[in-house]
């Protein structure tokens, strides 16, 4: 039970991270903030089995659909972070390391380049925006950054 309370924390903790790079992305570098509400359209949606949308902005809107992005957000991370964990086990948590968080926040970009972003209609890895190789290396940039936050919460547990 530690373990797995300790993986919700890591998984919030680098989630907060995460989106603290995107405050400063949007404060410093003029990024646009970022918009849960498609996503959580895309979440509602998957009670019908929709998965994959020409364009998330012409599915039918649902009134939480800000909220549920937000809440799906968290989870995801938290999710991110109980894998991490269980993979790793309390002897990661005795003497984190960068390396394993890392791989994982990697790895984890595939989820948003294959299954999120074509099921908002962007195409695999934002292939259908003109501006797709710079979506791409933000995500990798933002993964890293979540990374960091998921070893960054380990050792403030230990």
């Amino acid at each position: 039970m530690e373990l797995l309370l300790k993986g919700v924390a890591i998984g919030v903790g680098a989630t907060v991270l995460m989106d603290a790079w995107a405050v400063v992305l949007w404060k410093v570098f003029r990024q646009g903030r970022p918009n849960w509400a498609p996503v959580g359209r895309w979440f509602w949606h998957l009670k019908n089995g929709t998965v994959f949308h020409d364009d998330i902005g012409k599915a039918e809107p649902y009134a939480g659909e800000l909220a549920l992005g937000w809440i799906g957000h968290y989870a995801v991370g938290i999710l991110y972070g109980v894998i991490l964990a269980l993979v790793m086990g309390a002897g990661w948590f005795a003497a984190p390391t960068f390396l394993p968080a890392w791989i994982l926040g990697i790895v984890t970009v595939g989820a948003g380049w294959f299954l999120l972003q074509p099921g908002l209609g962007i195409g695999v890895a934002a292939s259908k925006l003109p501006n797709a190789n710079t979506v791409r290396a933000l995500n990798l940039v933002a993964h890293t950054i979540f990374a960091l936050g998921l070893y960054g919460t380990a050792l403030l547990l230990r």
